[in-house]
C-alpha cells in the first residue's frame, strides 16, 4: 500500500492496513515539509508497530532513520543504493538490525542492474499511464512486465495505473504483487477496495 495524497486520514489508513494485514505500507508524500513528514510517520508507526504492517519511507533515508522506520524505498534518482548499503546508513532503523529495502525500476536494463544489490523487492512500472507523478516515466505495459517477472530473483511489484478494471490482465503476467495508488488513496471506502483487490488476486491464484 502506498500512501500518497489520500482522502482519508493517515491514521485510519494505517489502522485498515493493520486490520487487513497489509505487509508493507509506504509513505510517499513529496510536497510536504520534512516536519510534516516526520509527524505523519510517527503517527503511523504508533499504529503499525508490533504488527505485520511494516512502514516503508519513500526516497528519504534520513527520514527513515529519524523515524526508526522498517524500511526504505528508493527511486532511480535518489541516493545510490551502493552508498546506502556500503556505508550501512540505516543499520539502526530496525529492531532486527536490518531494514527492508526496495527500488523502483522502469526498464529491463534498470531491473538487471538492480539485481546486483541485496534487495527485498523491486517495483516495476508504470504499467499504465498514471498522473500520480509530476514527470511520469514511459509506460512499460504488460508485455515487458512478463519479461521482468521472469528476470527478477526477488518479489516484483507491478505499479502504475492499475485498478480493478485492468488488474486481471496484470496478474496474467505472473506477477504476484501489485501496488494501486489512486484506486486506494482517492477512495473513502478503502477497506472495501482492499477486499475487492484481494478477492481478484485470490481468484486468479486459485485458477492457476
Amino acid at each position: 500500500m502506498i500512501i500518497s495524497n489520500p482522502v482519508m486520514s493517515y491514521e485510519r489508513i494505517a489502522e485498515i492496513c493493520v486490520e487487513e494485514e497489509i505487509t508493507k505500507l509506504q509513505l510517499r508524500e513529496k510536497n510536504i515539509s520534512d516536519r510534516q513528514l516526520i509527524s505523519i510517520g510517527r503517527r503511523i508507526i504508533r499504529i503499525t508497530e508490533g504488527t505485520k504492517t511494516n512502514l516503508i519511507i519513500n526516497d528519504r533515508p534520513d527520514i527513515a532513520y529519524i523515524l526508526n522506520a522498517d524500511g526504505l524505498h528508493l527511486g532511480q534518482q535518489d541516493l545510490p543504493l551502493e552508498i546506502i548499503q556500503r556505508d550501512n546508513i540505516l543499520h539502526r532503523t530496525s529492531q532486527q538490525n536490518r531494514y527492508i529495502m526496495g527500488l523502483s525500476t522502469h526498464s529491463l536494463s534498470q531491473l538487471r542492474s538492480a539485481l546486483a544489490f541485496q534487495l527485498d523487492y523491486l517495483a516495476f512500472g508504470p504499467i499504465y499511464a498514471t498522473p500520480t507523478k509530476e514527470k511520469p516515466d514511459p509506460t512499460v505495459g504488460t508485455e515487458l512486465l512478463s519479461k521482468a517477472v521472469k528476470l527478477a530473483n526477488v518479489p516484483l511489484v507491478a505499479i502504475g495505473g492499475i485498478d480493478d478494471k485492468n488488474i486481471d490482465k496484470v496478474l496474467k503476467t505472473g506477477v504476484q504483487n501489485v501496488a494501486l495508488v489512486r484506486y486506494f488513496m482517492q477512495s473513502s471506502n478503502l477497506k472495501e477496495k482492499i477486499k475487492i483487490i484481494k478477492n481478484k488476486i485470490q481468484s486468479y491464484m486459485e485458477e492457476k
